[in-house]
């Protein structure tokens, strides 16, 4: 069919991704349609090491070859297993081989050395000769519910550790656990943006072996105080100052590292209070957040370095270079791993948009993601029948890389998000001059947009304006900032579509207002200036006006369509595409869902649009949190296919239909 061109079910899932992972498509039925992960097709390139949305790196050497090779656990859909990551050359920073799957993720997986070797558990439990065996020798150390349990709360993060606390020569295990219960979640800004709440803890909790058997000892101090870090301790016990003593590094649900020196002895350990590491270029800190450190003598230099995974599937390598300064050991910046390229992926919860962005005759992709980056992934052409890409390429403005952030107070859910920006886009000529440019919604809720001022450069953002009139301007509701005159304070997360809806020649906005209902913001010209009027509710839902959060289509009486009905961390996150789905002239929507839903347009009554939702385009599930819909002719056949952004941060491509 022929479409005009417009700007843990896990089980089931495990398997066709696995095949996906490997070939490239995915088996189907006659009902359920061929997505295929999108792939580089580009032999020559190197890329980014990544899984899908959160990396725990096992860094060791599972070929037996004798270097070190990474796996790494991803939990989430539609990544989720663990990947094999091969090192052929056996150099310090290689380019390491695409990802093999090789089992299902396992849930707050750690890895710890003991006397060099790698000891793998999850809560409560060693998986015996992991590098052999994986997860088939599951032998039980510890009750890990009976100690969750008299926490008195349900940790996010529950990490096990192996390590022989007081150098006695048998193995205890150290216990991180988080503590959301001071933060709360959201909307807990006072008008000035200060947080109310208090923040994220995180702690560690001995269980000491004493001939053989595990007793427990509660927190682990330093200087006097139990251990508490910024969340997700993730700890680690090493050596890391070549004194003879075992010190601990902690990482945090943000992107920082503690370091608690072991004051004491190897015998009788005393932690000193914990202080940030930092170089030259200040405190380390790694690009995005929810770090997962592990400690490891990468390079086998002798001075123990950590291997850390991020949010977005990326790992980095932080180097020990041996030396002190203030006492405490000296570690490089983070340096990311690279891999030879295989599927494309940009960081997590990818939003793609499909243009010709270059002006050479194919489609190519911008894409936002979670870090708040936006990038252009350039079509190099067909090579076999099918697109090859180039790696992804980060956007400036201005000469600046455009990264979009939260900061201390731009997230409704709290100070915890402070590196995420999730960037959801529109590219269309805005301006009407001409050339096609940026408009940008992002984890602030506020839209701007960028001027294309040629060549693809983009000038300063700016506000779109919106006329207002003498009416107070609306925001949704827990937003503490004013928006300024003749801006808009959108829903967060919730894609800007460009699109000249009543066919006048001037590119309109639809997108959802401050109580999440689907509006038309209508363009018009003002003493020869552009502006849009406030939002009209003009669309109608034929079976389908709300949409939880979750992505699940509840039943609902018919009615203006709204596309999310929450409030605060649960609002907005809504991703939209406009397309003419059946060909029948009338532009229907694409919206995020368990995949991707189609709301067809079954023509206007009294001036109101009205949409059936047919469902989703598959039964396969491509969501955790969210899906990002695009179209375009990706294999130039003149014809539009689905392309989807996933959370893993993958692009899913539904060429026949």
């Amino acid at each position: 069919m022929k479409l005009s061109h417009s700007h843990f079910l896990l089980p089931y899932i495990l398997i066709l991704f696995s095949c996906a992972t490997n070939s490239g498509t995915e088996s189907s039925t006659d009902s359920t349609p061929d997505f295929e992960l999108l792939k580089y097709n580009n032999p020559d390139a190197v890329v980014d090491l990544g899984v899908g949305l959160w990396a725990t790196p096992i860094p060791m050497d599972y070929d037996n070859d004798g270097d070190m090779d990474l796996l790494v656990s991803c939990p989430d859909v539609p990544f989720n297993g663990i990947y094999f990551f091969e090192n052929k050359s056996g150099e310090t920073f290689p380019a390491f081989e695409a990802p093999v799957r090789l089992t299902s993720a396992q849930r707050h997986i750690q890895v710890s050395y003991v006397e060099g070797k790698p000891r793998v558990l999850v809560p409560g439990t060693e998986f015996v000769d992991f590098a052999q065996s994986l997860e088939t020798k599951p032998q039980e150390i510890f009750p890990a519910d009976s100690f969750i349990n008299k926490l008195g709360w349900k940790p996010r993060f529950n990490q096990w550790k192996l390590v022989d606390f007081e150098g006695d020569g048998d193995e205890d295990i150290v216990v991180g656990v988080d503590s959301w219960g001071d933060y709360g979640w959201d909307n807990a800004y006072d008008e000035k943006g200060n947080w109310k709440n208090g923040p994220l803890h995180g702690y560690l909790y001995l269980i000491e072996n004493v001939d053989g058997k595990y007793h427990e000892r509660g927190h682990i101090h330093a200087r006097g105080k139990p251990i508490d870090v910024y969340g997700a301790p993730s700890p680690n016990f090493a050596d890391f100052d070549n004194d003879g003593d075992l010190d601990i590094v902690c990482g945090e649900f943000l992107d920082r590292f503690t370091w608690f020196e072991n004051v004491g002895s190897r015998e009788k350990p005393v932690f000193a209070e914990g202080r940030f590491l930092e170089n030259a270029d200040g405190v380390l800190k790694m690009d995005l957040e929810m770090i997962m450190p592990v400690a490891v003598d990468w390079n086998k230099d002798g001075f123990v370095d950590l291997v850390v995974g991020d949010e977005d599937g990326r790992v980095a390598l932080v180097e020990n270079t041996g030396k002190k300064v203030n006492r405490m050991p000296l570690f490089k910046s983070p340096v990311y791993f690279k891999q030879k390229a295989d599927n494309v992926k940009f960081g997590a919860l990818a939003t793609p948009v499909g243009v010709d962005w270059d002006s050479d005759g194919d489609d190519d992709i911008i894409s936002g993601n979670s870090a708040g980056y936006i990038a252009f992934i350039e079509n190099l052409g067909l090579s076999n029948g099918s697109p090859k890409w180039a790696p992804p390429k980060l956007l400036k403005s201005n000469g600046n890389t455009i990264r979009i952030q939260a900061g201390s107070n731009g997230s409704i859910q709290g100070p915890a998000e402070s590196k995420w920006g999730y960037t959801t886009l529109s590219v269309a000529d805005w301006d009407h001059d001409g050339l096609v440019d940026l408009v940008i919604n992002s984890i602030w809720g506020k839209v701007v947009w960028y001027k294309n001022i040629g060549s693809g450069s983009l000038a300063t953002p700016q506000p779109v304006a919106i006329d207002w009139g003498t009416a107070e301007i609306p925001k949704p509701e827990g937003t503490w900032w004013e928006p300024e005159k003749n801006t808009i304070a959108a829903p967060w997360r919730t894609t800007p579509v460009v699109y000249d809806w009543n066919r006048d020649g001037l590119n309109d906005l639809v997108m959802l207002d401050t109580e999440g209902y689907l509006c038309l913001f209508e363009r018009f010209k003002k003493e020869n200036e552009l502006w849009l009027k406030p939002g009209k509710r003009i669309f109608y839902g034929a079976n389908a006006s709300v949409f939880d959060s979750r992505h699940a289509v509840r039943d609902s009486v018919p009615g203006l369509l709204r596309l999310n009905e929450r409030k605060f961390g649960g609002s907005g996150r809504r991703k939209i595409c406009i397309t003419d789905w059946n060909d029948d002239g009338k532009p229907d929507f694409l919206v995020n869902s368990v995949n991707v839903s189609v709301l067809l347009n079954k023509g206007e009554v009294d001036g109101f649009t009205h949409l059936e939702n047919i469902g989703p385009v598959s039964d396969l599930r491509l969501a955790g949190h969210t899906t990002s819909p695009t179209m375009g002719d990706w294999d130039g056949d003149g014809v539009q296919e689905l392309l989807v952004g996933a959370e893993d941060g993958h692009f899913y491509w539904l060429r026949k239909r």
